[in-house]
């Protein structure tokens, strides 16, 4: 078989009505299947006003938003007549799933029942968000449902090996192979540095500017930061906190923090000026089963410090590329941002050996690599 014979159908919660890492990587990959010949064909929930248009065709999924504090994003309610008539038209010879959610669940039944291979690619830690949202009790009962969906595939791709411990700790025993992540190495690059867009917000060249980057949501750590930055003002360690993103909890955290620039959404060139511009990038989030944004500020040379969690261990060399530290350790965090703030020869070593590292990271490559897991699997 060749990659021009795959007929792929992709199940996903979120293709494109909400911009994240996981709706990037999908559609990225797509366009690579596109580009080798194969077929694909999408089904997912959709909305009226989507951040950005799909790649490939995309079939619309009824779903309904989350109830309480998510409701920018939607739940399929499986897989209704229609959907399936069309998946049956399109007549796949191989299923990608993205989510264990309805939607997934229905389209592994359906699979299964006709013999059909499926393999199931993992973006979101959803175990992790509960805590956030003041239900962490029901942990185990996700994790349930994960274990139970990942033991019905043929194959599951982790984006690292610190995922694969994680599953396999929950008692999935499918075989695994990496799918990765990759970056624009054109946007995320040393020289996109500029310090007259710095001056223009606000952050002095001699003030350490400490970046986040990502959707503002409170599983992405976001109280620890808020902490982390008292912490550095209690020690006298100057700095201005540079975040760059939107999200829901955008005015909980402006009022947290406000003393902070906020630089909203970027995209394009702009968003690697921005990552660029950072002298620290801090990444407290322990939901991350990869975290494409610690990635891309490796790129820009930026030195990182992360928590000791999923995604981060993958990427950060501990006194190489930056700092791992204990989740929810704040004076851990203060203690490394401080020490990277007072020995500029460490901060340009930290940022160069990123840079280094991130070069091997390309998303032609990872993407290939999906491309001989179907054609495996199949």
């Amino acid at each position: 078989m060749l990659a021009s014979d795959l007929r792929v159908a992709l199940f996903s919660g979120n293709y494109n009505y909400t911009r994240d890492g996981p709706t990037q990587a999908l559609n990225l990959l797509v366009g690579h299947l596109l580009d080798q010949g194969a077929a694909v064909r999408v089904y997912a929930p959709t909305t009226e006003t989507p951040a950005f248009a799909p790649t490939g065709d995309l079939v619309s999924v009824p779903s309904f938003a989350i109830p309480g504090e998510r409701g920018e994003y939607r739940l399929a309610r499986g897989l209704p007549a229609a959907t399936r008539r069309d998946l049956e038209a399109f007549a796949p010879n191989i299923l990608h799933l993205s989510a264990p959610d309805f939607l997934g669940y229905s389209a592994v039944r359906w699979a299964r029942r006709r013999g059909i291979p499926r393999v199931a690619s993992l973006h979101t830690r959803f175990e992790t968000y509960l805590r956030y949202y003041h239900v962490g009790f029901l942990a185990p009962v996700f994790i349930g449902i994960q274990r139970r969906f990942y033991n019905r595939v043929d194959c599951v791709m982790p984006p690292g090996e610190s995922m694969a411990a994680v599953i396999r700790g929950w008692g999935v025993t499918t075989p695994t192979r990496i799918w990765s992540r990759g970056i624009d190495h054109d946007r995320f690059r040393p020289d996109r540095r500029d310090l007259a867009w710095r001056r223009s917000l606000g952050i002095a060249d001699d003030e350490l500017a400490i970046g986040f980057l990502g959707r503002l949501v409170k599983e992405k750590g976001l109280d620890v930061f808020v902490e982390v930055l008292a912490e550095l003002r209690a020690r006298g360690v100057p700095h201005r906190a540079l975040i760059v993103g939107e999200g829901p909890a955008r005015d909980w955290f402006q009022q947290q923090v406000p003393e902070a620039v906020f630089a909203g959404f970027q995209s394009g060139d702009d968003l690697g000026r921005a990552v660029a511009s950072m002298d620290v990038f801090f990444n407290p989030s322990v939901t991350e089963t990869f975290g494409n944004v610690t990635l891309e500020a490796m790129a820009a040379g930026v030195p990182v410090v992360a928590a000791r969690a999923t995604g981060a261990i993958d990427l950060v060399d501990e006194g190489e590329t930056g700092f791992l530290v204990p989740p929810r350790d704040c004076a851990a965090y203060a203690d490394a941002i401080g020490r990277i703030q007072a020995d500029p020869a460490l901060h340009a070593r930290l940022g160069a050996a990123g840079h280094r590292k991130a070069g091997a990271y390309r998303w032609e490559a990872v993407n290939q690599r999906v491309v001989e897991t179907y054609l495996a699997v199949a």
